[in-house]
C-alpha cells in the first residue's frame, strides 16, 4: 500500500518565450496555492496527499495541467477555485471532476 493516498503532480515546465506551456498559465503559483491549501485543510487530508511539481508532461496544447495518482485522472484548471474543487471533490470525497477532466 502507498504511503499517500494521492500523488498530484503539476506540470510547471516552461518553454522558451512564446511556446506554450504549463508555467506560463501560472502553474508555479497554483502549485504552491494547492500545495498551502492541502496542508492547511489538516489532517486526515495533509498526510495523505503529495502535492509535486513535475516537468513537461507532453500534453501543452491541454494545458495547464495536473494528473492524480494513482487514478491516473488528468486535469485542466484556471484559477484557485479550480484547484479547490479538485481538492474538495477528488482529494477528499474521491469524485471525479467531470467538467475540469481532460481525456487520459
Amino acid at each position: 500500500m502507498s504511503h499517500f493516498a494521492h500523488h498530484v503532480f503539476f506540470c510547471t515546465n516552461q518553454r522558451e518565450a512564446g511556446e506554450p506551456c504549463c508555467n506560463s498559465h501560472g502553474a508555479g503559483d497554483l502549485w504552491a496555492y494547492a500545495k498551502e491549501r492541502v496542508k492547511a485543510l489538516g489532517e486526515p487530508l495533509a498526510s495523505r496527499v503529495r502535492i509535486n511539481k513535475a516537468g513537461c508532461l507532453g500534453r501543452c496544447e491541454l494545458g495547464p495541467l495536473i494528473v492524480v495518482y494513482p487514478a491516473a485522472v488528468w486535469y485542466t484548471y484556471v484559477d484557485a477555485e479550480d484547484i479547490d474543487e479538485i481538492i474538495a471533490e477528488h482529494l477528499t470525497a474521491g469524485r471525479i471532476v467531470e467538467r475540469l477532466a481532460v481525456a487520459s
